[in-house]
C-alpha cells in the first residue's frame, strides 16, 4: 500500500510540474470568424512575473491547430520542448489548405493578416511575452514550413528566427499530385474554382523570395527527409540560398512526409532557436 501511494505521489508531482496547455479563442475581424489555438506554457511560467519568447508552431495541410499536440508518436513532445526551453508554444489554426496566404479572392480566407496581426496581437495581450522580434521565433511542417518562411520573409519585423520542416516551398509540387483533380479543389478556398495555375502558385512560392530573404537577415533553418516527395525543393531552396550567400542551417535526414520525422525533427529547431533567443536577450 506505501508503495502505491508512493507510485501516484511521483505520478502527481510529475504532473504537477508539467508545461500547461491552454485552448485559446482568437477572433479575426479579416474574416470575420472566430478560429482556436493551443498554447503551451511552460511550468515555469505560473511561478514568475518575467516575460517569455514565443514559438508560433505551424501545421500542415489536411491539419488543423492541435495536430502538433495529438499527431506526434510522443503526446508530450511540445509540452516537454516548452519547459525545456522556457518558451511559450502558439500553434494556430490555419486551416486545411491555405498556404497562409491572404487569398486574392476568398475574403474568407486571410491567413496571413490573421497570423501576423491578429493572433500575435492576442498572444501579446494574452500572456507575458517578449512582444517584439528579438521574443518571436516561427517554424511549421509542410504547408506550414512554406507558412513560416513566407510570413516571416513578408513580415521581418516580427521574427527574428524562422524555421521549415519538409517544407512546401515551391506550391506546384502539389500540382503534381495525383488525383490532380483532387488537388486542384483543395487550391479553391486560396486561388478561387479552377484558378490555381503552376504560374500562380511559382508568384507565391518561398522558392521565389529569396531575393527578401537576403535583405531581411533573418536566422533560417530547414529541413527534410531524403524520402519526402519534397525534397528536391528544398534542395534548389538550399541551392538558392548558397548561390545568395544568405546563412542558414540546412539538413536532410533519414525519413519521410510523416509525424516521425517531424517530432525528431522539432528538437533541433528549438535547439537553434534557443541559441538565437539567448543571443538576443
Amino acid at each position: 500500500m506505501k508503495r502505491q501511494l508512493l507510485l501516484l505521489f511521483v505520478l502527481f508531482s510529475i504532473c504537477a510540474q508539467a508545461a500547461k496547455v491552454d485552448t485559446l479563442q482568437i477572433a479575426s475581424a479579416a474574416m470575420h470568424k472566430t478560429y482556436k489555438a493551443a498554447v503551451v506554457l511552460p511550468n515555469s511560467y505560473a511561478k514568475s512575473k518575467t516575460t517569455y519568447p514565443v514559438l508560433y508552431l505551424l501545421h500542415g495541410a489536411y491539419g488543423h491547430f492541435g495536430d502538433w499536440l495529438k499527431n506526434t508518436p510522443n503526446k508530450n513532445l511540445v509540452k516537454n520542448l516548452s519547459d525545456q526551453y522556457d518558451i511559450i508554444i502558439v500553434m494556430p489554426e490555419g486551416e486545411t489548405f491555405s498556404f497562409y496566404l491572404d487569398s486574392p479572392v476568398n475574403k474568407g480566407s486571410q491567413f496571413e493578416t490573421y497570423i501576423t496581426q491578429e493572433v500575435v496581437e492576442k498572444i501579446d495581450q494574452t500572456y507575458r511575452t517578449i512582444a517584439e522580434k528579438r521574443g518571436r521565433v516561427i517554424s511549421g511542417l509542410s504547408m506550414g514550413g512554406h507558412g513560416a518562411l513566407y510570413l516571416s520573409t513578408k513580415h521581418p519585423e516580427l521574427f527574428c528566427a524562422a524555421g521549415s520542416m519538409s517544407g512546401a516551398v515551391d506550391m506546384g509540387t502539389m500540382l503534381n499530385r495525383e488525383p490532380k483533380a483532387d488537388i486542384i479543389k483543395l487550391f479553391e478556398p486560396v486561388f478561387g474554382a479552377n484558378g490555381v495555375t503552376q504560374e500562380l502558385c511559382e508568384k507565391h512560392a518561398v522558392l521565389q523570395m529569396v531575393g527578401r530573404m537576403k535583405i531581411n537577415n533573418i536566422s533560417l533553418i530547414i529541413d527534410c527527409g531524403v524520402d519526402d516527395f519534397l525534397i528536391e525543393s528544398n534542395r534548389e531552396l538550399h541551392r538558392r540560398l548558397v548561390y545568395a550567400k544568405i546563412p542558414h542551417d540546412y539538413t536532410e535526414r533519414p525519413g519521410a512526409h510523416t509525424w516521425t520525422y517531424w517530432e525528431n525533427a522539432l528538437p533541433y529547431q528549438l535547439l537553434f532557436f534557443s541559441k538565437i533567443l539567448n543571443k538576443l536577450k
